[in-house]
C-alpha cells in the first residue's frame, strides 16, 4: 500500500459516573492530536457491549509510526494525557498498519 496509514487504538475504562465529563474533556483536548501535521484524524467511540458502559475506544490515524511516536513523547501529548487521566480506571493500546481499504462505490 503506497499511502500507508499507521493506526492507534486505545481502549479506555472510565470511572463510573464520569463518562459525560470524560467525553467533554476529550473534545476539549482532542485538537492537540488532530492539529498535529502527521495526524490524519481521530474518533471517540463508546462500547455497546453488555456490561461495558464504561469502555471507550479512541482511534487515531497517523502518516507513519515514527511521527506518531514523536508525538507520543511530546510535551503536548503529556499535557493531553494528564487532563484525561482523572477519568481513567484502566486501559490498553494497540497499534497497527492498515493493509487494505474498501470504500463504498456510488450506486
Amino acid at each position: 500500500m503506497s499511502d500507508a496509514t499507521f493506526r492507534v487504538m486505545l481502549r479506555m475504562q472510565i470511572k463510573p459516573g464520569m463518562e459525560a465529563d470524560f467525553e467533554q474533556m476529550w473534545k476539549e483536548v482532542g485538537g492537540s492530536v488532530t492539529n498535529h501535521p502527521a495526524n490524519r484524524g481521530q474518533w471517540l467511540s463508546r462500547s455497546t457491549t453488555v456490561d461495558e458502559d464504561d469502555i471507550y475506544y479512541i482511534i487515531s490515524d497517523w502518516v507513519d509510526e515514527p511521527q506518531f511516536r514523536q508525538f507520543e513523547t511530546s510535551d503536548t501529548h503529556l499535557q493531553h494525557r494528564t487532563r484525561l487521566h482523572p477519568y481513567r480506571s484502566g486501559g490498553s493500546m494497540a497499534t497497527m498498519n492498515i493493509v487494505a481499504s474498501l470504500s463504498r462505490t456510488a450506486a
